[in-house]
C-alpha cells in the first residue's frame, strides 16, 4: 500500500491542538461556574478555534496519503514518449506520487531519477527512502536525488524525458524561468518536457494560467508541442498539461 504523507501537517496539527485546548478550556469553565452567561461566553470565545480545528481536521487527510488520483498522471504520460525513454527525470517527485502515477507508462529498462528537496516541513515523511519505497511498490527502481530545481545536480543533455508534476507553482515566481532553463540544460536534444500544473499563477500575473505557463516554458528555450486541460475529480479549474521540446 502506498503512503504519500500528510500535506501541511504542522500547521494543521497546530490548529487541531488549539481547538482541543479551547475545548478543554470550555469544559473547565463549564465546571467552574454555574452561571449560564459565563458558560455561553466561554463557548462564544472558543468557537473560532473550534471552527479552525474542524477545518484542519477535515483537511489533514486531504489528499488521502494513500490515494493517487491516477487520471491526471495518465493524461500527462500518454503525451510523452515514456515507453521508449531510457533516461527519465522527475523534478519535484516528493514522496513519490508522480513516480507512481507515471510508472505504468515507463519502459522496464528505464533509468529513473526522482529529484526533490525532500522538505518534511510541508509533507510528513517527505524523504528519499519513502519516494524509493513507493516507486518500488509501483514496480520501478528509482534513484532519489536531493536537489533544487533551479540548480539541478545533473550533467547537461543527460535526460530524454523530464517531468515536472505540480511543482513549478510552489517555487517563487522569479525561479520559474530558472528552473525551466535548468530543465532545458539537462534535457537531451530531441528530448521532451512534460508539465502537469495546477491552474495557478503568481500574484500580480496578468495572464491566465495556461498562457502563463506557455510563456514561461517558451522563454526557457522550449518549443510548445501540446497543451491540454484535465478535469479535476473534486471540481475546480482543470489541471494544465503541457508538452514541449528543447529548441536546438
Amino acid at each position: 500500500m502506498y503512503y504519500f504523507g500528510l500535506y501541511h501537517w504542522r500547521r494543521r496539527l497546530r490548529e487541531l491542538a488549539v481547538g482541543v485546548g479551547a475545548l478543554l478550556a470550555v469544559a473547565a469553565a463549564w465546571r467552574a461556574t454555574p452561571f449560564r452567561r459565563a458558560r455561553a461566553l466561554a463557548v462564544v470565545v472558543a468557537t473560532p478555534a473550534f471552527v479552525r480545528a474542524g477545518r484542519a481536521g477535515s483537511k489533514l487527510l486531504r489528499p488521502p496519503p494513500w490515494a493517487l488520483e491516477r487520471h491526471k498522471y495518465d493524461a500527462l504520460a500518454v503525451e510523452l514518449p515514456l515507453g521508449d525513454a531510457t533516461r527519465v527525470l522527475d523534478v519535484g517527485c516528493g514522496t513519490g506520487r508522480s513516480l507512481v502515477g507515471l510508472a505504468p507508462h515507463l519502459s522496464g529498462g528505464a533509468s529513473v531519477i526522482g529529484l526533490d528537496v525532500f522538505d518534511d516541513r510541508v509533507i510528513l515523511g517527505n524523504a528519499p527512502l519513502l519516494a524509493r519505497r513507493n516507486a518500488r511498490e509501483a514496480g520501478i527502481d528509482v534513484v532519489p536525488v536531493r536537489g533544487d530545481a533551479v540548480r539541478l545536480p545533473l550533467v547537461e543533455d543527460s535526460q530524454e524525458v523530464v517531468t515536472a508534476c505540480r511543482v513549478l507553482h510552489d517555487l517563487p515566481a522569479e525561479d520559474h524561468g530558472r528552473a525551466l532553463r535548468e530543465i532545458n540544460r539537462v534535457c537531451r536534444p530531441g528530448g521532451t518536457l512534460g508539465v502537469l500544473e495546477l491552474p495557478l499563477v503568481p500574484d500580480g500575473a496578468a495572464s491566465d494560467p495556461e498562457t502563463y505557463w506557455r510563456e514561461r516554458v517558451a522563454e526557457a528555450g522550449f518549443s510548445i508541442e501540446r497543451v491540454k486541460r484535465v478535469e479535476r475529480t473534486r471540481g475546480g479549474e482543470p489541471y494544465i498539461v503541457l508538452v514541449a521540446a528543447p529548441i536546438g
